[in-house]
């Protein structure tokens, strides 16, 4: 069993590990960064946490620690978690009223006595999967954080080697990976309690309770200070508001489905295509934000109630804007139309980029002559009432086997509609745009004759050429 660490020879800091935390600051990293916490602001779990006096906003931030196992200096990515002994729970305590005093670094800020409770257990690495961890957080006996190492920006393994570069890590370092969204401000009398788990083990709760301090700090260095700002980042602010911007629709339509589909499948989005659909447009792209619409099944009552005059159906068309992609949930019923001619036409005239749904469509010839691209499961000649009842706009909904929220970026050409959460956006086209830029240098070289083999994927030679290549461009 993996020893807790009572006084690690240092502790280093991820600042931003979680996609959804990247998405609540407004801002993705592109590679990870760090501060240091110092091994005094260890502590057990069960240790009372003083909010120094005069403070106001102490922050709390679930995390899972990873405990270094074995010398790491130099080691490749693919190592990095052979590397790590163990992992457990950690909260990344802060008064948010000095951060100025130490803009960077954190060391006030974050280092005091007791401002990283670790434990209770620690999980042997060799025994977890560490893409499979869940943590959790709880502020009184509440849940407010949740989220699992699938939705990390930088891999354990990654960390490990990105630190080992420079730094040598040491049996007992411990590194702390990153908050997902939720974190918050914790006051006297509360509880704060962090949990990591995954199938067959849990670090068990790491309980911190917090008490009010009580000695006043001197005027000899920093006093505490708030303004607005920090209070909305203490308490957690959230999500940047998305702008799907002319550059970035530019951007998404200069790639295809198919590519950005392999950068959302290696962040680990795998259902986030939308299928067995085909379009009344072949050729044309659509991109836009998610409208939705769902539909229930035929029943008499509800459709009497529900289904006549400017129904569900009708105040979804009737309030599209510009770009805007309406998403209809039809359970994949392809027994009756669930858009026609009269209402496709609204949609351009009010100037939507598209619509999109798993169930069928009428006057087909009429609606493929529009246009804007429609993506269908196929043409049926009856109406809405056979099979379906008009019921919610602007909900999360289920299409082609696929989660939309309204907002959510859709993107279809030839190959596909995907759904691409608005956080992710950026990331993913960036990624994409360079991928499709690699693939364009490999063609080139198969084009001249040469063989696959370590070029396509490619190997270090290569990849030096294709440096050479792009500087040239």
């Amino acid at each position: 069993m993996t020893p807790l660490p009572q006084r690690p020879g240092k502790i280093i800091a991820l600042h931003v590990g979680y996609r959804s935390r990247a998405a609540q600051r407004g801002r993705v990293p592109e590679q990870p960064s760090y501060f240091l916490k110092p091994p005094t602001s260890v502590a057990a779990s069960g240790t009372a946490l003083e909010r120094p006096a005069g403070t106001e906003l102490l922050g709390f931030e679930g995390e899972i620690a990873l405990v270094i196992g074995r010398t790491a200096r130099r080691v490749p990515p693919e190592d990095g978690w052979s590397y790590v002994s163990g992992v457990t729970a950690a909260n990344d305590f802060g008064v948010y009223d000095l951060r100025y005093a130490d803009k960077g670094s954190n060391l006030r800020s974050k280092g005091g006595d007791g401002f990283t409770p670790l434990g209770p257990a620690v999980l042997p690495a060799a025994e977890v999967d560490p893409g499979a961890l869940r943590l959790r957080t709880w502020l009184n006996g509440e849940l407010v954080q949740q989220d699992t190492t699938a939705g990390l920006l930088f891999g354990f393994g990654r960390l490990v080697a990105d630190l080992s570069q420079l730094i040598t890590l040491e049996p007992g370092d411990v590194v702390l990976t990153g908050t997902p969204a939720g974190a918050s401000v914790a006051v006297p009398g509360d509880v704060v309690e962090v949990e990591v788990d995954t199938a067959g083990h849990s670090t068990g709760r790491l309980v911190t309770p917090i008490t009010e301090g009580k000695i006043p700090f001197g005027p000899y260095g920093a006093l505490p200070r708030v303004d607005d700002k920090q209070r909305a980042d203490a308490y957690g602010t959230s999500a940047a508001e998305f702008e799907l911007t002319p550059r970035l629709h530019e951007k998404i339509e200069s790639v295809g489905t198919a590519t950005l589909s392999a950068q959302l499948r290696k962040r680990g989005y795998n259902a986030v295509s939308i299928d067995g659909l085909t379009s009344t447009r072949p050729g044309t792209r659509l991109t836009g934000r998610a409208r939705t619409l769902r539909y229930l099944p035929y029943r008499e009552d509800l459709f009497e109630r529900h289904g006549g005059g400017h129904n569900a159906q009708k105040r979804a068309i009737d309030t599209l804007g510009p770009g805007d992609v309406l998403v209809m949930e039809a359970r994949g019923e392809r027994g009756t139309g669930t858009i026609g001619d009269i209402l496709a036409l609204r949609a351009q005239v009010r100037g939507a980029a598209g619509i999109v749904t798993d169930g069928g469509v009428r006057d087909l010839a009429a609606v493929s002559a529009l246009d804007i691209p429609t993506y269908h499961a196929g043409p049926h000649p009856a109406v809405l009432g056979r099979r379906h009842v008009p019921w919610d706009v602007d909900v999360a909904i289920a299409c082609g086997g696929a989660a939309v929220c309204p907002g959510d970026v859709i993107v279809g050409d030839g190959d596909g509609v995907l759904v691409i959460p608005p956080g992710l956006v950026e990331e993913v086209v960036d990624a994409a745009v360079e991928q499709e830029r690699q693939e364009t240098f490999i063609a080139e070289q198969v084009a001249a004759g040469e063989r696959v083999e370590g070029l396509y994927p490619m190997d270090e030679y290569w990849r030096g050429r294709y440096a050479a290549w792009r500087a040239k461009r």
